[in-house]
């Protein structure tokens, strides 16, 4: 049986309708390839209430994956890790020095993503993504590398 996911898209022009929303649906579908049972994306504004209110909607659908794309740089609002901070039990460190460091192959830029990786008990893993398409992209495969493995011992599996 596949694992569930979830992708939220944090921005305010995609929410207002003013820009195509693209790292959601690019996010959808390298999940779904990967073999995650994966919903389209749901998108917010910025601000980190917008994205814990989100976040705790996504927790509340059960185990599985989160992930987020968008509002994890430095301009004003910005505010994704804030929010996700909120709501994560535990973070995974390791999984977001580890994005950066894939995103540096693309970009330089990828060092001041300050993007959150984490667990909500019980059972959920939350990443959080820049918005860019290359960022997702590149994200996506390290998520699709990992997640199985955790889910399956948030579920209480044994280690392999």
């Amino acid at each position: 049986m596949p694992h569930y996911a979830r992708v939220l898209t944090v921005s305010d022009r995609s929410a207002a309708g003013l820009r195509e929303d693209r790292g959601g649906p690019l996010a959808v579908s390298l999940l779904r390839e990967a073999g995650f049972s994966c919903d389209d994306p749901v998108v917010v504004a910025d601000g980190a209430d917008s994205v814990e209110r989100a976040l705790r909607d996504l927790v509340a659908a059960g185990p599985g994956l989160i992930v987020t794309t968008g509002g994890t740089g430095i301009a004003p609002t910005d505010r994704t890790p804030e929010g996700t901070a909120r709501v994560l039990d535990r973070e995974l460190p390791g999984i977001a020095e580890e994005l950066r460091r894939r995103g540096l192959a693309d970009t330089p830029m990828a060092v001041i993503s300050r993007g959150l990786a984490g667990i909500v008990d019980p059972g959920i893993l939350v990443v959080n993504l820049p918005g860019s398409t290359r960022a997702v992209a590149s994200g996506i495969s390290v998520i699709a590398e990992l997640a199985p493995h955790i889910l399956d011992q948030l579920a209480g599996g044994d280690h392999t």
